[in-house]
């Protein structure tokens, strides 16, 4: 995520209710969180302050917000693009302009505004996420069960037509 400075429109804003309070007067601006540089960072606890700093400088209603939300995903996912694009010198006029860390920085930011973008849709997003993965293993599981079962079932089709085709249909 690149920080960009948003000017606040004057007067008070509306505020979300879990949003910590204002910032003092005379602070228009939007400006990164100062780097605490926790070691190790809790995933989860992060994402709540992160949501909770955004929350607090909110401008527009939360229908509103979470819609704002979903698109800056597709904003940083085309940020990947334009890394991939970078790192790969695929724009003859532009030549190498990222590099794979790069990459690997964009799509981290992918996932976080990811993270709160679900914060920002529900607040058990760590219920949410968990039950979502479950679902995909269990998945991935019965695909994973389904292609072995057909291959296994091929084998034995194979086998039953070999034998078959052997003078005397008997076993070599």
């Amino acid at each position: 995520m690149h920080a960009h400075a948003l000017t606040l429109a004057p007067g008070p804003l509306p505020r979300h209710p879990e949003a910590p309070p204002p910032a003092p007067a005379g602070h228009g601006r939007l400006r990164p969180m100062a780097d605490p540089t926790p070691a190790p960072v809790d995933l989860w606890q992060t994402v709540a302050l992160l949501h909770g700093w955004l929350a607090s400088h909110e401008r527009h209603p939360p229908e509103e917000t979470l819609l704002l939300r979903m698109l800056k995903l597709s904003e940083e996912v085309g940020e990947v693009a334009q890394a991939v694009i970078g790192a790969t010198g695929q724009n003859p006029r532009k030549g190498t302009t990222h590099s794979w860390d790069d990459v690997q920085s964009e799509l981290c930011d992918v996932v976080i505004t990811a993270l709160v973008a679900l914060r920002t849709l529900t607040p058990e997003p760590e219920k949410v996420l968990d039950e979502r993965l479950r679902a995909v293993v269990a998945r991935s599981h019965a695909t994973q069960a389904a292609q072995t079962a057909h291959a296994m079932q091929t084998a034995q089709t194979a086998q039953a037509a070999e034998i078959q085709e052997r003078p005397g249909g008997l076993p070599g």
